[in-house]
């Protein structure tokens, strides 16, 4: 399913609250960061960012290597911070490794992709600066999703068998949660699925804990909403 075209607001009309010379390669860099922490669930220990295109040609004078690490560290595009990132990082024990990678003729210029570890826990993202601040994950573990940040997001990895949709589905019920979007997307029948829930309402860490106590759940993640700066 493709998709779905969301409004356009008076954010993407003036631009987001923001550190740096540009929206595309600044605030959507950080934005992209938060996502990337989000999914991982942690703050990185070890991240690999590979950088694509203009993210690769003039990420660097626009300050995009410091505002991706920046949102790994989980700042806002407005905090003044954003500047000191790398040195942030460093102290904080995060190891990052910067690369310029090429990710086809189809990939939007302002592309990154990030592998990220914490313990035992590793996620390889790939996501795009869209315009205006304004980000899309177009990928997880090498599966092809998309979402925004605009909405509260429920990711779930998961075994690829009946039911999985109803007990999830069923938990959004319970908690009273309205769902904006959902997609599914797998690899091959019977394997594994990545399921991305998109609401209304913010997602309790109840439900996430749930989620996580069935067996053929490999993890499940609650993506807050990006706010605006």
């Amino acid at each position: 399913m493709p998709p779905a075209k969301r409004q356009i607001s008076a954010f993407d009309i003036i631009g987001p609250i923001m550190v740096g010379p540009s929206s595309s390669h600044t605030a959507g860099a950080v934005r992209l960061g938060r996502l990337g922490r989000a999914i991982l669930g942690a703050q990185p220990t070890r991240a690999i960012l590979g950088l694509h295109g203009s993210f690769a040609r003039t990420g660097r004078g626009h300050g995009t290597d410091r505002a991706l690490v920046a949102g790994l560290l989980d700042m806002a595009t407005s905090d003044p911070h954003i500047r000191q990132s790398l040195e942030l990082a460093r102290d904080a024990g995060m190891d990052v490794v910067f690369r310029i990678v090429d990710l086809g003729e189809d990939a939007h210029p302002n592309s990154v992709s990030m592998v990220l570890e914490a313990g035992q826990r590793v996620v390889r993202v790939i996501g795009a600066s869209i315009g205006g601040g304004m980000v899309e994950i177009q990928a997880v573990d090498e599966y092809p999703i998309h979402f925004t940040g605009e909405h509260e997001t429920l990711l779930v990895a998961a075994e690829d068998r009946p039911g999985t949709i109803h007990v999830i589905t069923g938990l959004f019920l319970h908690y009273r949660l309205n769902i904006a979007f959902s997609r599914v997307e797998r690899k091959q029948r019977g394997g594994e699925a990545i399921q991305v829930f998109e609401t209304d309402d913010p997602i309790p860490d109840v439900l996430v804990e749930a989620l996580e106590d069935y067996d053929w759940v490999r993890w499940a993640r609650h993506i807050p909403r990006l706010a605006h700066s």
